[in-house]
C-alpha cells in the first residue's frame, strides 16, 4: 500500500475527498503501528515513521470512508512508572469520529492477568474490542447554523435518546431509540407544544457498558462512561455503525434546528471508561497513560479518582486539554450543536488538588472564539473534597442549581424555615450569582433530573425502590426531600391522587415562573413514573422509558399553558436581578420592582422571614419596573403579576394588596382550581388559597376584544355596509358599567422614557431586519359616542382566555399501569 508522510494536524483520521491522513499523539511511545482492519478482522499494519512534536502520522491515498482501524503502540510496560504500553492490545484512536462494535469484556482486553495486577497479559485484544471508522465529513446542512437563543428565552428539556423515543407509537419501529426518533415530527410536535427551546441530550459520546453490569444482565443506560469523545454513540443509530451514526446525528440536529429547538450535549470529560488500575486497556492507557490520566503522586500505578468511576482525566497536561478543546470545537463546528452540560465539572477545575475557577481549562474556554460562544452549563460538583461548587463557576458559565432543587422541594413538602431561601431561589438566586457579575440566567433551575425521582415519584414515594438494580437497594440517594402525600407508592385513594396531581402542578408552575432558565426532565409533563427507582443508570427497560400511551394529558396542557405565560411575559424571564428600588408608575405613586407580601396583603417585615412556621408567601412583580431594553434599545414593560404560594396543609385567606398595586386582579393560574374567577378580584378582598396551592394573578386592565377575522365575517361585514359608505369600524367591546371596573389609566412613563410593548429579541436564526415604520399620519376623526351606554347588568368580559387552559380540572391522577422492572 502506498504510504505518504502526511501531517501532524489534525489529529485523528481525516478524509479529504481523496485519501485519509492519520495522526496519533504519544509522548512516551517508542514505536506505533496503524492497523487497517477488514470485516474478518485481518490486519494490514503500517508503521508510522513520521513524528512531529510527539505526533505520529501518515497519509494513505487509497483509504476511503468506512475503513476500520486501530493502533498498536510499543513502549515500556511498567505500571510502577505509570507506563502501560502493550502492543498486543489493539487501541482505539482517541480522535475516532465513528466507532464500530462493542467490547465483550474478554480477559484479552486487560493488560494484566486476573489475580496479578503487576503481571503482563499478551493476548491479542483485536477480536474483543471496538474499532475506529474513517468517516465522510461531507453533509448537506441545507443552510443550518446555531440558533443562539438567548438564555432568558430558553426552556431546556433533559432527554435520553432511547428513553424518549423507544415506546413512542408514532415513531416507526426501526427509528425508536435512535437519533432519527428524536427528530421525528411527532416528537418535535410535542416539544413545540410545550414551548421547549432546547433539548439537553444525556451522553451521546461513544460509551462502554460496565463489566459489572453485563455480569448482572444490565447495561449502562445513562451513558456516563465515555470512551470516544468525537464519536456519536453507535447504538443510537437506526442506519448502521460504520459512519452512518454521524450522518444520522447531523440530520437530527438539522431537523431540530428547523423547528427552532437547540441541541445541548451532556458531556463527560472528567473520566473515561478504562477505569482504575484494574480496568481494561482500550485506548488512552495503552497510548500514553501518564499524559491522559491523573496518577497518584508517588504511586504512579494508581489513579486519582474525583468522580467515583476509577480515574480522572489529566487536565494538567497540554495534550489532554487539547483533546478536550478539539472535541468541543468539533461538536460545534462539524456537528452544529448549541452547547454543553459538563458532568461533574468541578473535576475539570482540579489542576492540582483544590477546585480552581481560574484553572487552565476555564482559561482555554474563555479564550476560544468558538466554544466560548455556545451555551456552557456546569454540573458544579464532584465527589472529591470541596467538590460542591454551586455559585462558584466563572462569569461566562451557567450552573445546574442544586440549591434551587432542594429548596423548592422542601418548600412544597412543608419544611419549616424555608421562606427566605425559597424567595431567593424564585427570583434567580442573586445570593449565588450576583457577586460574580452574573445574571439570573446563570441559574439552570430544575426540580427533577435524570439522577433521582421523576416528578410523579417525587410526590408518591418517601423511600427509594432500587431493588431492580441488583445492589440491595443500597445505591442511589436516600435523602430525596420527597413526600408521598399520605400513601407510599401506588394507591387508589382519590384524595391522595388529587393532592399528588396538585403537587406536580405546583412544581411545574414554580419552575416555569422562576427567574433563571427552567429545565424539565423528559416525561415529567406526562406523569412518568419509575416506580420509586431513583437511580435508573442501569435500567435500559420499560422502567425508564417514557410511556406515551399512559400520559397525563391535563398535565401536558397545564405545562404548555404555564410555559406560554412565561414566554409571553418578560416579567418572568428578566435578564437582570430585581433591585427593590421604587420606580415611577404614575403621578406621586411609586412601587418597587418587587414586593414580598404577607397574608394580610402588606409588605413582609423582617420578623416574618424569620418565623419558622411560615409557609405562605406572596410576591408582586411590577411590570413597569423592568429596567431592561430589548434588542433595539427600547424599554421593556409588561403587565404586573401577583403570585401567592401556600405550602400549608390547610387553606389560607390571603388578602389582596391595596389599590396602588392594582385595583383589580384576574386569576390566570390556580393549581387547586378553587379560586373564584368569574369576576376580577378587587384589591383588599380575600383570596382563599387552598392547601398546597399556587395562584397567579395578573393586574386587570380591561377586557380584550376578540376579533373575528374569518372570511365569513369579512363577507358579512361587506353585506351589512351601506352601498356607497366606507367600511364600518369594528364596534367597541361593551364593558359592564357597574360590576366590572373600567380599565385603569395607563401609567405615565417618565419623560425620558417611552413605554412600548415588549418584543422578543431577534436571534441569529431570523436575520430579516424589521421594516422601517410608516410615517405618522393625522388620526381620523373619532366617531360620536353611542347614545346608550352599555347595560349595567351585562355579563363581564374577561381578559383573555388563558385561565381555562392554564387550569385544567384537578381530576385525580390516572392509576399507573403495573410495570415490573427487570429481574436483578
Amino acid at each position: 500500500m502506498e504510504v505518504w508522510p502526511g501531517t501532524a494536524y489534525p489529529l485523528g483520521a481525516t478524509f479529504d475527498g481523496t485519501g485519509t491522513n492519520f495522526a496519533l499523539f504519544s509522548e512516551r511511545a517508542e514505536r506505533v503501528e496503524l492497523c487497517l482492519l477488514t470485516d474478518d478482522l485481518s490486519e494490514t499494519r503500517i508503521e508510522l515513521t513520521e513524528v512531529d512534536g510527539y505526533v505520529w502520522h501518515c497519509y494513505l491515498p487509497q483509504v476511503q470512508p468506512g475503513q476500520k482501524y486501530g493502533y498498536r503502540v510499543y513502549g515500556e510496560y511498567d505500571p510502577d512508572k505509570g507506563n502501560r504500553f502493550n502492543p498486543s492490545k489493539l487501541l482505539m484512536d482517541p480522535y475516532a469520529k465513528a466507532i464500530q462494535g462493542q467490547i465483550d469484556w474478554d480477559p484479552a482486553l486487560f493488560s494484566y492477568n486476573f489475580g496479578d495486577p503487576m503481571s503482563r497479559n499478551d493476548t491479542d485484544s483485536a477480536p474483543h474490542t471496538m474499532h475506529g471508522v474513517v468517516i465522510n465529513p461531507f453533509f448537506d446542512w441545507d443552510g443550518d447554523r446555531q440558533l443562539r437563543i438567548p438564555y432568558h428565552e430558553s426552556v431546556i428539556y433533559e432527554a435520553h435518546v432511547k428513553g424518549l423515543t423507544e415506546l413512542h407509537p408514532e415513531v416507526p419501529e426501526e427509528q425508536r431509540g435512535t437519533y432519527a426518533g428524536v427528530s421525528h415530527p411527532a416528537v418535535i410536535e410535542h416539544l413545540k407544544k410545550l414551548g421547549i427551546t432546547a433539548v439537553e441530550l444525556m451522553p451521546v459520546h461513544q460509551f462502554v457498558n460496565d463489566g459489572t453490569l453485563v455480569e448482572k444482565g444490565l447495561t449502562n443506560y445513562w451513558g456516563y462512561n465515555t470512551i470516544g469523545f468525537f464519536a456519536p454513540q453507535n447504538t443510537y443509530s437506526s442506519s448502521g455503525d460504520v459512519g452512518h451514526q454521524v450522518q444520522e446525528f447531523k440530520a437530527m440536529v438539522r431537523d431540530l434546528h428547523k423547528a427552532g429547538i437547540e441541541v445541548i450535549l451532556d458531556v463527560v470529560y472528567n473520566h473515561t471508561a478504562e477505569g482504575n488500575h484494574l480496568g481494561p486497556t482500550l485506548s488512552f492507557k495503552g497510548i500514553d497513560n501518564a499524559a491522559y490520566y491523573r496518577l497518584v503522586d508517588g504511586d504512579l500505578k494508581h489513579y486519582m479518582d474525583y468522580t467515583g468511576t476509577g480515574n480522572s482525566l489529566n487536565v494538567r497536561h497540554p495534550h489532554s486539554l487539547q483533546l478536550l478543546m478539539d472535541s468541543l470545537r468539533y461538536w460545534v463546528t462539524e456537528m452544529h450543536v448549541d452547547g454543553f452540560r459538563f458532568d461533574l465539572a468541578s473535576t475539570l477545575a482540579r489542576e492540582f488538588y483544590d477546585v480552581d475557577k481560574l484553572s487552565t481549562f476555564f482559561e482555554l474556554i474563555q479564550q476560544d472564539p468558538i466554544v466560548s460562544q455556545v451555551k456552557l452549563i456546569a454540573e458544579p460538583w464532584d465527589v472529591g473534597p470541596g467538590g460542591y461548587q454551586v455559585g462558584n463557576f466563572p462569569p461566562q458559565w451557567t450552573e445546574w442549581n442544586g440549591k434551587y432543587r432542594d429548596t423548592v422541594r422542601d418548600f412544597w413538602r412543608g419544611e419549616p424555615a424555608t421562606l427566605g431561601e425559597f424567595a431567593s431561589r424564585l427570583t434567580g438566586s442573586a445570593d449565588l450569582y450576583e457577586s460574580s457579575a452574573r445574571r439570573p440566567v446563570a441559574s439552570i433551575n430544575f426540580v427533577t433530573a435524570h439522577d433521582g425521582f421523576t416528578m410523579r415519584d417525587l410526590v408518591s414515594y418517601n423511600e427509594k425502590r432500587n431493588d431492580a438494580n441488583g445492589e440491595g437497594n443500597n445505591d442511589g440517594e436516600s435523602h430525596n426531600r420527597s413526600w408521598n402525600c399520605g400513601a407510599e407508592g401506588e394507591t387508589e385513594d382519590d384524595a391522595v391522587l388529587t393532592l399528588r396531581a396538585r403537587q406536580q402542578r405546583n412544581f411545574i408552575a414554580t419552575l416555569l415562573l422562576s427567574q433563571g432558565v427552567p429545565m424539565i426532565l423528559h416525561g415529567d409533563e406526562l406523569g412518568r413514573t419509575q416506580q420509586g427507582n431513583n437511580n435508573t443508570y442501569c435500567q435500559d427497560s420499560e422502567l425508564s422509558w417514557v410511556h406515551w400511551d399512559d400520559m397525563d394529558q391535563p398535565l401536558v396542557e397545564f405545562t404548555a399553558v404555564v410555559n406560554k405565560i412565561r414566554r409571553d411575559h418578560p416579567i418572568f424571564r428578566r435578564s437582570r436581578f430585581f433591585d427593590g428600588r421604587p420606580v415611577r408608575r404614575g403621578e406621586g405613586e411609586k412601587l418597587p420592582d418587587i414586593v414580598w407580601l404577607n397574608t394580610d396583603g402588606k409588605e413582609m417585615l423582617p420578623e416574618d422571614w424569620d418565623s419558622g412556621f411560615g409557609r405562605t408567601i406572596g410576591v408582586f412583580y411590577n411590570g413597569h419596573g423592568i429596567q431592561e431594553q430589548d434588542s433595539r434599545g427600547r424599554r421593556i414593560t409588561d403587565d404586573s403579576f401577583l403570585l401567592a404560594f401556600n405550602a400549608h396543609d390547610d387553606h389560607v385567606d390571603f388578602l389582596l394588596p391595596a389599590e396602588e398595586y392594582s385595583p383589580f386582579w384576574d386569576v390566570v393560574v390556580d393549581t387547586a382550581d378553587q379560586a373564584d374567577t368569574d369576576q376580577p378580584l378587587k384589591a383588599g378582598s380575600a383570596l382563599k388559597l387552598a392547601a398546597k396551592s399556587l395562584v397567579v394573578l395578573r393586574a386587570y386592565s380591561g377586557p380584550e376584544v376578540e376579533v373575528d377575522y374569518s372570511a365569513a365575517a369579512s363577507l358579512a361585514a361587506r353585506a351589512e355596509a351601506p352601498a356607497e359608505a366606507a367600511p364600518a369600524a369594528p364596534a367597541a367591546a361593551q364593558v359592564p358599567a357597574a360590576e366590572v371596573p373600567a380599565a385603569p389609566a395607563a401609567p405615565e412613563a417618565p419623560a425620558e422614557e417611552v413605554a412600548v410593548a415588549p418584543e422578543p429579541e431577534a436571534s441569529q436564526a431570523d436575520p430579516t431586519p424589521e421594516p422601517d415604520p410608516a410615517p405618522e399620519q393625522d388620526p381620523a376623526p373619532a366617531d360620536p359616542a353611542p347614545a346608550d351606554p352599555a347595560p349595567a347588568k351585562a355579563a363581564p368580559a374577561k381578559r383573555g382566555s388563558s385561565k381555562a387552559a392554564a387550569n385544567p380540572k384537578a381530576a385525580p391522577a390516572k392509576k399507573p399501569r403495573s410495570r415490573k422492572g427487570p429481574a436483578s
